[in-house]
C-alpha cells in the first residue's frame, strides 16, 4: 500500500472520537467487506463507524441526525 509507514518513516495516525467516526491521517485505501478498495488522497479522513453514512465508509456526518434505538 503506497504511503505505508516504511515509506514515511512515521507510523499512521488514527484518532477515535467518543460517538464520532475514526480521523485518520492519510493519504488512505481502506479494504471494504467485499474485498473492494476505495482511497483518498487527502490529508485526513473520517471513516464512518456507526453505518449511517450515505457515502460509507467516508463519515457524511449522518450520525447526528438521528439516535440509536
Amino acid at each position: 500500500m503506497p504511503n505505508s509507514p516504511s515509506d514515511s518513516g512515521r507510523p499512521c495516525r488514527i484518532r477515535i472520537q467518543h460517538r464520532g467516526p475514526l480521523l485518520v491521517e492519510g493519504p488512505v485505501e481502506v479494504e471494504l467487506e467485499d474485498g473492494s478498495t476505495v482511497a483518498s488522497d487527502r490529508f485526513r479522513v473520517a471513516l464512518c463507524t456507526c453505518r449511517r453514512s450515505r457515502r460509507y465508509p467516508w463519515c457524511d456526518t449522518s450520525h447526528r441526525e438521528r439516535t440509536r434505538s
